[in-house]
């Protein structure tokens, strides 16, 4: 294809938005570089820049046929294809390193049937060494471990802490009553490793299990050093790390340790990028491998939102004899970013594939039996990997939770059938028009009924105007009062799929405010206005404020008593209270990277969960809809969960599933078994 002509089909795919201008400059790019590249080189280069748009680690050449079905490629592009097939000299160039790397300055690397950003697979294989490192190194189980497992985990009924995951495994482990303490196993895994996923949908126990984890490990340590485990937290974002910080607090006070122990357990989290010490404009964090963090165990929670660029830069950041602990459901949306790492690292959860040692190991310090889920191909990944199971947020009568169970096992008819019986938490929007959806997310719907989480932003904006302290009232009552006006606003949240459109965030957020307007609970003739609830969309360090915190503009007395508009944020906690209780206000003019968020995409609802959630689905198909976004839409819901749309795209989202190339688990696949004992703290 002459070069005029390749031009000519890539102005046109930027028009009909198959590709970006950001994709075809990399092949113009690479064009300059290599005059005699070949015509499918540059737009595979093209090609490969968008799948890392659309969250891919790379471009996968055994699959562009099923590509190029699924995604309707012009007859271009087709041509394009062939010629590649016939020829796969195609790649020859300077421009692409081989699988050893070389040539060093090659910006595309092919490695076996993917091609890379050289980036991207420096990312890739930096990541996957790092964890077979810390899967080679066991620590030996300290004599007490079993003693403390018992305490923490005593029997049902015979302490005041009742186990939090036990079901049976199989039909004749449940004919013969035999049920397996899943928080139990996480813990003793973890104990031994320097690398542990722990796993499990919404309510498994996730946060008590870990906290449960802390007590131990600062235990066990605690009996044999004269100084405590440094432990750290942290999670992707602001909310996760909000919530966490909280989670934990109301867990530490029931956790069976003494108080020496109880107190060298932190309950503050920090998001990632403030753990790192991210740096202005630069992609570099202050923590690295030359200058690691100070700390024994690193906990990540909401470990399904880390790209794998993230995990990179946490594992060089994280000293050789530190262990590092993932928490995360597997089933939810991967990360907005390319790569879907804890997907990746838990592929195999589902089925346990325990080899026999870790079974026996098991066996003898929990009394625990997984026969069921010991195979022979284990590797060993499998072994520092544990999977929750049973949910006590959603019992066996929610319809949430079976909703959400039947969507994850891609069952349509399952969904509709749950869908069109009348249910107390779960109500249907089949033919939800834009104007329904504000209607709904104003007043609630049909669940308004039920209780006061259940109505929609009215409800907020009411209690923001009845609860009004006196001008004179003081910080205090001004504090409670902005408290509890966040609060009621997070009781409930419109989710999307889609940021544009009319049944986009951007739209939806423009007619509920407009509406607001109209019933006379905002004014917005002004940009800011008292009642406006707004997320913030970069981090900003200087506010201490991160990508994903959401404030509400009120006004409020500043120092002289003069009210005026600001932005309160829910922030750390106050000495003596449950976490995330302390209000901080900052003026608007200090706000540059905000949005309005009446409705949020369901990508940002990570790592949060309201009482009462909206789900809102195009009427028209798109690559977005797939089970993971409506799994995720689902599990944020805590009694409550709308969803608007009709019966064919939830057919759909429930059939389509979310595909991340990436090469990270065959990396990670090659290792059979764990290595010798080494001293981890």
């Amino acid at each position: 294809m002459p070069a005029d002509q390749l031009a000519a089909m890539f102005e046109q795919d930027i028009a009909q938005h198959r590709l970006r201008p950001l994709d075809v400059a990399l092949a113009r790019f690479l064009g300059e570089r290599d005059a005699a590249a070949s015509a499918p080189l540059l737009w595979l280069a093209a090609l490969l820049s968008r799948q890392l748009a659309d969250g891919h680690l790379c471009l996968d050449l055994t699959a562009l046929d099923i590509m190029a079905g699924e995604q309707q490629w012009p007859p271009a592009w087709h041509a394009l294809l062939q010629r590649f097939h016939e020829n796969d000299a195609a790649l020859a160039s300077p421009l692409v390193a081989d699988a050893d790397g070389q040539p060093a300055n090659a910006p595309l690397v092919r490695d076996g049937r993917r091609l890379y950003l050289r980036r991207y697979w420096n990312h890739e294989r930096h990541v996957a060494a790092a964890i077979r490192e810390r899967l080679e190194r066991v620590h030996a189980a300290p004599a007490q471990l079993g003693e403390e497992l018992q305490r923490l985990f005593p029997p049902v009924g015979a302490g005041s802490q009742k186990a939090v995951d036990r079901e049976p495994v199989a039909a004749e482990a449940a004919a013969a009553g035999v049920a397996i303490d899943w928080p139990q196993i996480a813990c003793a895994l973890a104990v031994r490793g320097a690398f542990t996923v722990i796993t499990g949908g919404p309510g498994t126990g996730k946060t008590t299990t870990v906290v449960r984890l802390l007590g131990l490990l600062q235990t066990l340590y605690l009996r044999e050093h004269a100084r405590p485990l440094r432990i750290r937290l942290a999670a992707p974002t602001g909310k996760a790390a909000a919530r966490l910080n909280a989670s934990i607090a109301t867990q530490l006070a029931a956790l069976d340790v003494d108080e020496a122990t109880r107190a060298a357990i932190p309950a503050q989290v920090d998001t990632l990028h403030r753990l790192l010490g991210a740096r202005p404009d630069t992609r570099r964090f202050r923590h690295d491998r030359t200058n690691p963090l100070h700390l024994d165990v690193l906990v990540v929670d909401e470990a399904s939102m880390i790209d794998l660029e993230m995990m990179s830069a946490v594992l060089a950041a994280l000293p050789a004899a530190a262990r590092l602990i993932l928490l995360g459901d597997k089933d939810q949306l991967s990360s907005v970013e390319a790569g879907a790492v804890l997907g990746d690292l838990c592929l195999r959860a589902q089925a346990g594939h325990y080899d026999g040692d870790t079974a026996q190991w098991l066996r003898t310090v929990t009394g625990q039996d997984i026969a069921a889920f010991v195979s022979t191909d284990a590797q060993a990944l499998d072994q520092q990997v544990a999977m929750l199971r049973h949910s006590h947020r959603f019992g066996a009568a929610s319809g949430i939770g079976q909703l959400a169970q039947a969507v994850n096992r891609g069952e349509p008819d399952a969904v509709h059938a749950l869908l069109s019986v009348a249910s107390a938490d779960l109500s249907w929007e089949p033919s939800a028009a834009p104007a329904r959806l504000v209607e709904l997310a104003i007043d609630g719907g049909a669940h308004a009924t039920q209780g006061g989480g259940a109505r929609g932003h009215r409800h907020y904006l009411e209690q923001l105007q009845h609860q009004r302290p006196a001008t004179d009232a003081g910080d205090e009552a001004h504090d409670a009062w902005a408290r509890h006006t966040l609060q009621a606003f997070n009781r409930f949240q419109l989710l999307c799929a889609l940021r544009q459109g009319p049944f986009g965030v951007e739209g939806l957020n423009q007619r509920i405010a407009e509406a607001l307007q109209a019933r006379g609970l905002v004014d917005t003739s002004l940009g800011w206005y008292e009642g406006r609830p707004v997320m913030v969309t970069r981090n900003d360090y200087s506010l201490g404020l991160a990508n994903g915190d959401v404030g509400i503009c009120l006004r409020l007395p500043d120092e002289r008593g003069t009210p005026r508009l600001s932005v309160a944020f829910l922030g750390d906690a106050l000495p003596g209270t449950s976490a995330g209780t302390r209000v901080r206000r900052i003026l608007p003019s200090r706000l540059n990277d905000v949005a309005t968020v009446y409705a949020m995409t369901v990508h940002k609802s990570q790592g949060s969960e309201f009482e009462h959630t909206l789900l809102a689905l195009p009427p028209d198909p798109s690559p977005v809809l797939t089970r993971e976004l409506l799994y995720t839409g689902i599990t944020r819901a805590r009694r409550w969960f709308t969803l608007a749309g009709s019966q064919d795209i939830v057919d759909l989202a429930t059939r389509q599933r979310t595909r991340r190339y990436s090469g990270l688990a065959e990396r990670l696949g090659n290792q059979r078994s764990i290595g010798v004992e080494a001293q981890i703290p």
